[in-house]
């Protein structure tokens, strides 16, 4: 959509109707699905009874909510402060809670489901086996596979069908090429997945090493020179440091994630696990792709704690050697597998209708978290069975 839509809001209470606008207000940053998803919410705004809102409509006057404090259509950091701030915000909360409540089922009932398919990808050389990986996720079906001679062989295999990164058969770039942008994803820590697709929303740690390290930079020269007095302040200069790589500076929409993802205050600047855990997280939540293949690796030490810890880099902060840490990452790793996995199930999107695949690279089992009518081969599976599997379960 070329431009938002236009909806009639003048009976919904303005403290619920100002989150709207405001997302309307940003409509070119946001994905086919969250357009979609506002399409929707507006639409059923407009016919919604006055009953829906009487608790809230109610409220308002309470918290001092006027046309002088807040202007209908109006979201800014002031109003922000005013709910926070406002001793009714707990019952505030509790009144959108219920609205919420009420427009989720009707929301989600208009969504047409499609089967969707998310590989979750393990490091080689991690130090447990089969038996204890993927312990935090319910009872799934485990399967063995047959692990090819040659390891390089093994991501190329599952993603493309063969041995080498043969992009026409690749999962991401058929899903993107039948069902639209957006609608495949790949994130990683390295490149391997780079060469599995093409057409596909690919994001990779490494190669955002760059731009990574001039955050890093930026933001210990906004502290150091004192120029933001506190987080909102620093956040609203943080949206300035869009990145220069070509490859998002031409899609404005992944700049953005690309910079949200990476300044997100969790870590994702500097551990590389994390940053493919959030970014997938968001971009379920988010772009509701059809297809993701989310590919964890071995992440480093992390080093003594400093002031600006999550912000900073640790190789130029402290001499100390880096070292890559094998059994904090497994450890990590069982926890992010469970995250993406409940981050899926939160949404409609998902529910019933996605495969989920738990590999490990170099392993000789698999977890498969599925719909009863996903037809996976039975006894020991060759990765090229498991690829065929996925792609007649995509309709690709």
């Amino acid at each position: 959509m070329a431009a938002p839509p236009r909806f009639d809001f003048e009976h919904v209470p303005v403290t619920f109707a100002a989150y709207f606008v405001e997302q309307l207000r940003g409509w070119e940053t946001l994905f086919p699905a969250e357009q979609e998803y506002f399409v929707r919410l507006g639409a059923y705004l407009e016919r919604a009874p006055a009953a829906l809102f009487a608790g809230l409509a109610a409220l308002e006057p309470r918290m001092g909510v006027t046309p002088k404090s807040w202007p209908r259509g109006r979201f800014t950091l002031e109003q922000v402060d005013f709910l926070n701030r406002n001793p009714l915000y707990p019952e505030w909360r509790r009144e959108i809670t219920v609205i919420f409540n009420e427009i989720g089922p009707a929301l989600d009932a208009a969504v047409k489901g499609q089967p969707r398919l998310v590989i979750v990808l393990g490091p080689a050389d991690l130090p447990v086996g089969p038996d204890r990986m993927w312990t935090r996720l319910p009872k799934g079906r485990r399967a063995q596979l047959t692990v090819p001679e040659d390891l390089g062989q093994y991501v190329p295999l599952l993603v493309t069908g063969r041995g080498t990164p043969d992009l026409a058969g690749s999962l991401p770039d058929l899903c993107a090429s039948a069902r639209g942008p957006y609608s495949a994803w790949t994130v990683e820590t390295a490149g391997a997945l780079l060469a599995c697709s093409a057409k596909a929303t690919r994001l990779s740690y490494d190669k955002l090493q760059a731009y990574r390290q001039r955050l890093m930079a930026e933001v210990q020269k906004i502290a150091e020179q004192g120029e933001v007095k506190g987080p909102r302040q620093l956040g609203e200069k943080l949206r300035t440091l869009a990145p220069k790589d070509a490859e998002y500076t031409a899609d404005p929409l992944m700049a953005e994630f690309v910079r949200a993802t990476l300044l997100a205050g969790n870590g994702t600047l500097l551990v590389n696990n994390t940053f493919v855990e959030w970014a997938s997280v968001q971009a379920l939540r988010r772009a509701k792709p059809a297809c993701l293949v989310a590919s964890f690796g071995i992440r480093n030490k992390v080093k003594p704690f400093s002031g600006l810890l999550i912000f900073t880099d640790q190789d130029q902060a402290t001499a100390i050697p880096t070292q890559a840490d094998m059994l904090g990452s497994y450890v990590d790793l069982e926890v992010f597998y469970q995250y993406v996995w409940q981050e899926a199930g939160k949404y409609v999107e998902y529910r019933n209708n996605t495969v989920y695949l738990f590999v490990a690279e170099g392993m000789d089992e698999l977890m498969v978290i599925a719909p009863p009518d996903f037809a996976l081969p039975g006894g020991t599976l060759r990765l090229e069975e498991v690829h065929r599997a996925c792609r007649t379960w995509l309709g690709v």
